[in-house]
């Protein structure tokens, strides 16, 4: 039996943003969480989001530290402790001056500094960030991109000067790397005829030596996706998987990158990809059939995933044994039928660092808020 503990609590509403961050300090006494007025329509630009800590050892008490108006449902505004300092320093994006920033900032003084460009994935050792066209994946994805700031690229399908840009967090520095016209050129699909371009769920490699990325494009009918890896200059682009539908994603280690994906001849399925080697397997066949917000534990042994509402509407957390091939149900938390697209809340769970926790973003109980769920007997 696990213990689901509510972590905020109304009125208002909270949650955390993307699975393939970690909320939870150094410590593991607070908590990383984004506090809001309404939870039933897109943001928009005028809508401010409060950054703030729960103190999971004072009763969950809310702390406000900072506002943000550069954010969405799914992903928040990247809020993450930085890796230099888990204990004390977050990273977050903000929009000022009419565009889009990074902000770094001690929870404890209220130094901050902030940074010419939003970020998307740091690096391990917390030195440099990737990031991308926010304004871009508003128009192309809605839900993933930030609303408030137009798109010069708009009208461009396979833009030569947007894409994958790389930020120096200690001198505020940054470069394009990859650009969309190049990821258009290389090995193109036919369905890329008159399509849009654009690039999403940028993630470091634990090493920080390559990182991973999904190269989308659109037209009517449908889209298509490819899985890229490359070195943070841009340098030794490799194309992991091409078979148009990918999905989320997760580094096991610095050489295998866990996705749901679709093979011909297989189906859709999790693969465990061998980067840049070609070579790949299905990880939970017959078990871990659903796609899913997928991560490993800090332990490498456990795959935490999830699912979308089933027909009665329930999200399932689920945990994957890799060892013994077992698959555990955690918990189901129903799903307000009214929080669909862009402003679903799934449950996007995420590994304490110790990894006896989990962390899920849940609207179950009438409103969006936070829940922390012990694993410790299951793991």
């Amino acid at each position: 039996m696990v213990e689901v503990r509510r972590a905020t609590r109304g009125p208002r509403h909270h949650f955390f943003g993307y699975y393939d961050k970690c909320p939870w300090d150094s410590t593991e006494r607070y908590l990383l969480a984004l506090e809001v007025d309404f939870m039933d329509r897109a943001p928009r630009p005028s809508d401010v989001a409060v950054v703030g800590l729960v103190d999971l050892e004072e009763g969950c008490k809310w702390v406000p530290i900072a506002e943000t108006r550069a954010w969405n449902w799914q992903q928040g505004c990247m809020l993450q402790w930085m890796p230099s300092a888990p204990h004390r320093a977050i990273i977050y994006n903000d929009r000022r001056g009419g565009r889009f920033v990074s902000v770094i900032k001690d929870v404890w003084s209220g130094e901050e500094r902030v940074l010419p460009v939003p970020i998307y994935a740091l690096s391990p050792d917390g030195r440099l960030a990737l990031t991308l066209n926010f304004s871009r994946l508003q128009v192309t994805r809605p839900g993933y991109g930030y609303p408030g700031v137009d798109d010069p690229t708009v009208r461009d399908p396979r833009p030569r000067n947007d894409g994958i840009y790389l930020v120096d967090l200690e001198s505020g520095e940054w470069e394009l790397i990859l650009s969309i016209a190049e990821l258009a050129e290389f090995k193109p699909e036919p369905s890329m005829e008159g399509a849009v371009h654009w690039v999403n769920h940028i993630l470091f490699s634990p090493d920080g030596r390559r990182f991973a990325f999904l190269h989308r494009w659109s037209r009517p009918g449908g889209w298509y996706t490819r899985l890229f890896t490359a070195e943070p200059d841009g340098s030794e682009l490799y194309c992991v998987t091409n078979g148009g539908v990918v999905s989320h994603f997760c580094w096991r280690d610095s050489e295998h990158i866990l996705a749901w994906a679709l093979k011909r001849g297989v189906g859709e399925a999790f693969f465990l990809f061998t980067d840049l080697t070609g070579e790949c397997e299905v990880v939970g066949e017959g078990v871990l059939t659903q796609n899913g917000h997928c991560s490993y534990s800090p332990d490498g042994r456990w795959i935490l995933t999830d699912t979308y509402p089933d027909a009665e509407g329930f999200r399932h957390l689920l945990l994957y044994d890799t060892a013994e091939g077992r698959l555990v149900e955690v918990g189901k938390f129903y799903s307000p039928p009214e929080l669909t697209g862009e402003i679903r809340c799934d449950l996007h769970p995420r590994w304490s660092r110790s990894g006896r926790e989990v962390c899920i973003d849940s609207a179950h109980e009438g409103s969006r808020q936070v829940y922390v769920v012990d694993v410790s007997d299951v793991v």
